[in-house]
């Protein structure tokens, strides 16, 4: 009588327990990042009344005879399954599309991972969680190289590091012109004398911008131009200039450079003959290599211009250079990657920083610390770093969210079944009583 009162009262017990991890899911099913839990029972140890025998003398053989004791928790599992993905339009907000976690800086020397990525830039630059844990990755230079560390040397094997926006990622230093390229189509229709001219801007490296005129005039001989860079201050005598010559089909042939006064600018023809380099000096004084502080080298690609005879009687040049004023921040995105990308004012746009994650052989060995946060324990297996969408690890959905992978309906029907179990056990103890009782009222 008492075995099934006792019996009863564990299973008592043990159906809370249940219940109280059903609530526990219940009340996070809107927490983000949040992995559910599930309990499991098996049965307690049982009582033999009699052993088995073996078959022998004729006679077959008897099974054990056995009580139960009732039962007890087999386990509590998390359960690490990928939850829905919702957009917010927060660019900083980061869902991770398979396997994986966030790692962050605890603080306390050990790191901690997450799947709830509700990151932010802090007030100092940091790249953080709600709680101000430090999000951890890379330093990438302009190239996407991995950096050993912030303003580190390029290491593809260096380990994560805290990630923030340092003052040298919020600028973008100037970036003197060093090439540029003239592309377009001359009219071949021009007469001669009559010039077209192109006028563009070019930088030194201060970031200080220039007008910059090419003036393009055809000579008297065949499919040759002259091309010149003007001097303001002269009518006749230009900075530099030289000639330009095409093929009998209209295609380029060679650029040369004829004359150089040494004043602001000077020139000579690379050996490809498709190019001429010119020194650019903002001060007048051009220096022989290696050139002074402020002289600007540039080379000026031709081989992008065309001599055709044009329907409309115009010549057209396009022109593309890379440098630049220096710029500020403006805008931060993030790819599938996990590179975090900024915009500058400047024009210019770079890889700054890369999101690193961590996989695991067994997450369920996680142990949850509070907060959607989990820390390694003997049984997770030691975390595998990794860049997003490489290995086992899944890729960024950047400006979304990874909701609980809480199931209502699924909770719900759990939560139907732990009711009857906790009324079926308690009803047992009520029938053990009332027997108890009679078994008492023997005496009377």
């Amino acid at each position: 009588m008492m075995r099934s009162m006792y019996a009863a009262v564990s299973g008592l017990r043990n159906h809370q327990t249940r219940m109280d991890v059903i609530g526990n899911n219940i009340a996070n099913v809107n927490t983000i990042g949040f992995k559910k839990s599930r309990v499991t029972f098996r049965d307690a140890f049982s009582q033999i009344l009699r052993g088995a025998s073996r078959p022998e003398g004729g006679q077959g053989g008897t099974n054990p005879m056995q009580v139960g004791l009732g039962m007890v928790l087999g386990s509590i599992d998390t359960i690490h399954t990928k939850g829905n993905t919702q957009t917010t339009g927060n660019m900083t907000d980061l869902a991770i599309d398979g396997a994986g976690y966030f790692i962050l800086n605890s603080g306390s020397g050990s790191p901690v991972y997450t799947r709830a990525g509700a990151f932010r830039f802090d007030g100092e630059g940091n790249f953080v969680n709600p709680d101000g844990l430090k999000v951890q990755g890379w330093y990438l230079d302009e190239q996407g190289n991995r950096l050993a560390g912030p303003g580190g040397t390029v290491d593809p094997t260096a380990d994560p590091t805290d990630l923030a926006l340092i003052p040298a990622l919020t600028k973008s230093p100037p970036k003197p012109t060093s090439s540029v390229k003239l592309s377009g189509n001359l009219d071949a229709g021009t007469a001669a004398g009559e010039s077209f001219t192109r006028s563009f801007t070019v930088y030194d490296k201060l970031g200080n911008p220039y007008s910059v005129s090419v003036r393009f005039t055809p000579t008297t001989n065949a499919n040759e131009w002259t091309w010149e860079i003007p001097n303001p201050a002269s009518t006749t005598t230009p900075f530099v200039s030289g000639t330009l010559t095409f093929g009998a089909d209209g295609t380029f042939s060679s650029v040369s450079v004829d004359a150089s006064n040494g004043d602001k600018w000077s020139g000579t023809v690379n050996q490809s003959g498709s190019s001429v380099t010119l020194t650019f000096s903002p001060d007048g004084t051009i220096d022989n290599p290696p050139y002074s502080q402020d002289d600007c080298p540039q080379t000026f690609d031709f081989s992008g211009i065309t001599q055709y005879a044009d329907p409309r009687g115009e010549s057209l040049i396009n022109v593309t250079q890379d440098g630049y004023t220096k710029g500020d921040l403006e805008e931060i995105t993030v790819d599938a990657g996990g590179v975090v990308s900024g915009s500058y004012s400047n024009g210019v746009s770079r890889p700054l920083l890369k999101v690193a994650l961590a996989t695991f052989t067994n997450p369920g060995g996680l142990i949850s610390k509070g907060g959607s946060l989990f820390a390694v324990s003997n049984n997770s297996g030691a975390p595998e770093v990794s860049e997003p969408g490489s290995g086992q690890a899944g890729a960024i959905a950047p400006s979304s969210l990874e909701m609980s992978n809480v199931d209502l309906s699924e909770e719900f029907t759990d939560m139907i079944v732990t009711q009857r179990g906790f009324q079926a056990n308690s009803r047992v103890i009520t029938v053990s009583d009332e027997m108890l009782q009679e078994l008492v009222n023997l005496k009377r």
